[in-house]
């Protein structure tokens, strides 16, 4: 018994609370300043690129450093952690802050924006808590916690591409959110799962084969929901194949979970049409 609770680890309540409020604190000031729109244009061959810029888009990147820091603080205090980095328990936590962003800045000041904001806070607490936990990997609570940590992830991605799509989201501003979006989703998953080996190589291919789908389906009269979950499908299929054969399973069970993941997910892109 006296084993089991050196393994079992939770943050610092008033450092998570800290966090949490000064992120939420952002969002919330940003909410009600209005403040003059600056326009950046670039004029490159045969391409004009026109990029607003006012407080809440510099609200955004503030947070995700915010969020960045504030996790790595958190972290810290973990008994287990040593020396280590903690560079890959920040990747969920600043992805969270930056995409519970959007719709704040996007839906009418009302009793569902402070919905979405009690919700997008209780979020992002258990995103921390949940990194917290997988700090130590003899916590018999880390496959609970990675298992979360896993669903979050995805289901944030689907809400950033959701959110793009609805707001109208050109392009070629378009393609580099998502593809950063989901190589940090396919990156953090495949390290949870492989027990601490790096995949880049696999994250980017991922990235890349979901950037070259959502170009052409970007132009389809796709809903939001339907864009997002055509972008899901391929992005976890591809996700979990490369963490299947990073554990040596052959390769007819490592396509398998995929397939059938990829093949409901679509069929759901296709229903709610």
């Amino acid at each position: 018994m006296q084993e089991i609770l050196q393994h079992r680890h939770l943050p610092d309540t008033d450092r998570l609370s800290l966090l949490s409020a000064t992120i939420l604190l952002a969002y919330a000031l940003a909410r009600f300043v209005d403040l003059p729109i600056r326009e950046l244009a670039v004029q490159l061959p045969g391409l004009y690129l026109s990029l607003g810029i006012n407080l809440r888009t510099l609200v955004t990147f503030l947070v995700a450093g915010v969020t960045a820091s504030g996790a790595d603080w958190l972290l810290r205090a973990h008994p287990r952690l040593g020396e280590k980095s903690t560079i890959e328990h920040w990747m969920l936590p600043t992805l969270t802050a930056w995409v519970i962003g959007l719709p704040l800045f996007q839906l009418p000041l009302g009793l569902t924006w402070w919905g979405g904001f009690a919700i997008g806070g209780s979020l992002l607490m258990l995103v921390l808590v949940a990194e917290y936990i997988t700090v130590d990997p003899e916590d018999m609570r880390h496959p609970i916690a990675a298992a979360g940590l896993t669903a979050v992830s995805f289901a944030l991605f689907l809400s950033l591409v959701v959110a793009l799509r609805y707001s109208g989201t050109r392009l070629v501003l378009f393609l580099p959110g998502m593809a950063l979006a989901c190589a940090l989703v396919s990156l953090r998953t495949l390290h949870l799962r492989l027990h601490g080996r790096w995949a880049f190589l696999q994250a980017g291919l991922t990235a890349l084969v979901c950037a070259q789908l959502a170009a052409p389906l970007h132009y389809w009269p796709l809903s939001p929901v339907s864009m997002g979950l055509a972008l899901l499908g391929p992005a976890y299929a591809l996700t979990s194949l490369m963490a299947n054969l990073g554990e040596n399973k052959p390769m007819h069970q490592a396509l398998v979970e995929p397939l059938v993941v990829l093949v409901i997910v679509w069929g759901c892109a296709v229903w709610v049409k």
